[in-house]
């Protein structure tokens, strides 16, 4: 086995060999003390928040290809594990599903897995998992523990040696056992055992880790139909025609993954049925090769003969994209994923996603279209026309053109086709039995398009028709609620004698952009009231009880209610609604010529008040409960007064909490800020109070802040 080598020159004096494997015998030596079957060691790329695999150990590459480079934000444990700068465990097959169902889907087999950073107290190198059987108990013991961990303290710090020496790791050779040298006849014990076998009623098939057969007794060759030495050297599901089946590959990657005895039956044709049973170890499996029991019914098929190479990797990737595909919400979403995992597996080099509206085709997203007008051939195209993507949609028939003569030939007016492409794959995206659009991959040089892979792009475009269906009712669900939201607060705010007024408003970053946060400014003669409130959840409900609560507090201003009085009005307002739903809020009665503001508070964070000399202070407010849980609460008043030039800061809780912080420190923090900012314009202000806090940046909650400036020329 060739070995992976240091690069660079070492450093004066230096002793030590530059040719040592030093990913390789750490990943060995950490699998060897916790009796690991397999595992993998990623480093991060270089300026880049993305971890590559670099070796691999005790199983093939292709078995963990959809995650050959992950981004550090991936849900994945190797991923989690460097950004938490902790140990994952995951314990079992149910437990991977639950928490990490992208990976369960790609390999839904009985093991184990701990995955850990490797990285020292400043950087941080990349990762390492390690995998056992089904058999392993679903909690990983404290030595292993230890073990696991002192083993990658120890590779980060000869990492961070190796960085601090400018010496490189070069990528290193993947660890497969391998047989001894010399073959079976290599010893006297060998060559009997090898008699031993040939003299058996039944076949018997050694294969690799890779699945090749490294020995096939006569028995299995005759039972397989093919003699030994067709078969050695081969995979079985390659060369014997009727094996050539992904659910047979799959019985062998179940096999190497769990450690588990595997069996399954085939249909020799016309009408033999043979048995398999697999026998895993950590070097490869053992294969029983009988006659099968009386099979009467299987319910399915002879499977038909795949044509170049395997299509395990292939398969994984479409799982994985499956499972990725779930986690879109909305149409751009779904493009990105398209554009970053399946362009780059099935080898072409641009994407157009077509969506079919008011019987015309539109560009929904692309990626790797370049030059003027490429792209725009596509949009606005009738679907009556005679073009690939509208007769693809109409009939629900994938079309692929291996080269542009043949494209040609079909379709003499190709209006939408750009230059710089040879070869395309045109697929229906159909939802529900529903035309939703047309998905289309283009290739810059010729691309024979065989049944397999055929067959594989067209379950593609089953899987990206229902996320794009999905996605754009997300979109358009999302359209909605921001018109709405937008529709419920007040589009700019109205000029009051003696105060300037400014108010920002961030929806929150998760759910529907939507929230139940709001604010006003009521003019009224001669004072003027403001106010600002929170209603329960993040919904398009919220916001709808929202748009109510700010009419009826206009409602009761205009009228001439007493703050007090418009707060147990608004509260036995929502009472009445019966919506289950409860609400923070804060009124204020403004009087410029008294320079003072009369405020009542059910629930919500105190205001802040900057003086004109600077200092700020949490204004220790009277007030009652949230409106909505007691009809007969009452809300008491508090006078504060307010010199030209001070700064009223109201705010809802989006701004001060996130978790894992406390309130009064992002308070005395929201303070400073406000101290600090100095004279600006309050637009400028409000802008700065939101940019510079964490929680406003996290945005699990909506945001509004109202800020009010008392001028004194009232």
């Amino acid at each position: 086995m060739a070995e992976g080598q240091w690069s660079g020159r070492p450093s004066a004096g230096a002793h030590r060999a530059v040719d040592r494997p030093v990913l390789s015998l750490a990943l060995a030596s950490m699998m060897d003390e916790v009796h690991a079957h397999s595992g993998a060691v990623y480093l991060l790329a270089p300026d880049q928040q993305v971890l590559e695999m670099t070796v691999m150990a005790g199983m093939p590459r292709a078995f963990a290809a959809p995650w050959e480079r992950v981004g550090l934000s991936a849900p994945i444990p190797v991923a989690r594990a460097v950004r938490e700068r902790r140990l994952v465990w995951v314990g079992g097959e149910e437990e991977m599903a639950r928490r990490y169902p992208r990976i369960a889907v790609v390999l839904p087999y009985p093991f184990a897995l701990a995955a850990l950073p490797v990285a020292t107290a400043r950087t941080a190198y990349g990762a390492v998992f390690v995998t056992w059987p089904g058999s392993h108990p679903p909690v990983l013991s404290d030595w292993e523990r230890e073990h696991l961990s002192a083993a990658c303290d120890r590779l980060a710090l000869r990492l961070e040696r190796a960085a601090a020496e400018s010496r490189p790791v070069l990528a290193e050779p993947d660890l497969l056992a391998t047989p001894p040298s010399g073959g079976l006849a290599g010893t006297l014990g060998s060559v009997e055992a090898a008699r031993m076998a040939a003299r058996l009623p039944y076949g018997l098939a050694s294969l690799d880790l890779h699945g090749r057969v490294s020995y096939v007794n006569a028995a299995a060759a005759d039972l397989l139909g093919l003699p030994v030495g067709e078969l050695l050297g081969t995979r079985l599901w390659a060369s014997v025609p009727w094996l050539n089946d992904p659910m047979y590959e799959d019985r062998y990657r179940g096999a190497l993954i769990s450690q588990q005895v595997t069996s399954f039956v085939a249909l020799r044709p016309p009408a033999d049925w043979l048995s398999f049973r697999m026998y895993p170890s950590t070097t490869g499996l053992s294969v029983r090769i009988s006659r099968a029991r009386a099979v009467t019914e299987l319910g399915r098929n002879p499977p038909p003969s795949a044509v170049g190479p395997s299509s395990l990797v292939t398969i994984s990737r479409v799982l994985s994209l499956a499972g990725a595909l779930t986690e879109a919400v909305g149409v751009q979403d779904v493009v990105r994923l398209l554009a970053d995992e399946v362009v780059p597996a099935v080898g072409s080099q641009a994407l157009v996603i077509l969506g079919s509206e008011s019987g015309r085709l539109h560009v929904l997203g692309h990626r790797g279209y370049g030059g003027p007008g490429a792209v725009e051939r596509f949009h606005g195209m009738p679907l009556s026309a005679q073009t690939p993507g509208a007769h693809v949609l109409s009939t629900g028939v994938p079309a692929f053109f291996d080269c542009r003569q043949q494209l040609e030939r079909l379709y003499p007016v190709r209006q939408e086709i750009p230059d710089g492409f040879a070869a395309w794959a045109y697929l229906p995206l159909i939802a529900s039995g529903r035309p939703v659009g047309t998905c289309v991959l283009a290739y810059t040089d010729r691309h024979p398009f065989p049944a397999d892979e055929r067959a594989v792009l067209t379950s593609l475009g089953g899987l990206i028709a229902q996320a794009l269906e999905r996605a754009r009712l997300y979109d358009a669900k999302h359209r909605l609620a921001h018109g709405l939201q937008q529709a419920l607060l007040p589009h700019s705010l109205p000029t009051v004698p003696g105060f300037e007024a400014a108010a920002c408003y961030l929806p929150a970053t998760q759910g529907m952009d939507i929230g139940g946060d709001f604010y006003d400014l009521v003019p009224t003669r001669p004072t003027a009231a403001a106010v600002i409130g929170d209603v329960q959840g993040h919904n398009v409900t919220a916001a709808g009880l929202m748009g109510q609560l700010r009419t009826a507090v206009r409602a009761y201003t205009t009228v001439g209610q007493e703050p007090q009085e418009v707060m147990r009005s608004t509260n036995r307002l929502l009472m009445d609604l019966g919506v289950e739903l409860f609400a923070s809020c804060l009124y204020l009665r403004l009087d410029a010529e008294q320079s003072c503001a009369v405020m009542s508070r059910a629930g919500h964070p105190p205001p802040l008040l900057r003086r004109p000399d600077g200092r700020v202070r949490v204004l220790d407010l009277a007030g009652g409960p949230l409106l909505g849980i007691d009809a007969a609460a009452t809300y008491p008043t508090t006078r504060v007064d307010l010199a030209p030039g001070s700064v009223l800061v109201l705010y809802t809780d989006g701004l001060v909490e996130s978790p894992g912080t406390d309130i009064e420190d992002s308070l005395a923090e929201l303070g400073d800020r406000l101290g600090r900012a100095g004279d600006v314009p309050l637009g400028g202000l409000a802008d700065c109070l939101v940019r510079h806090s964490a929680a406003a940046r996290e945005r699990i909650d909506d945001v509004a802040v109202l800020l009010l400036r008392a001028r004194g020329d009232g």
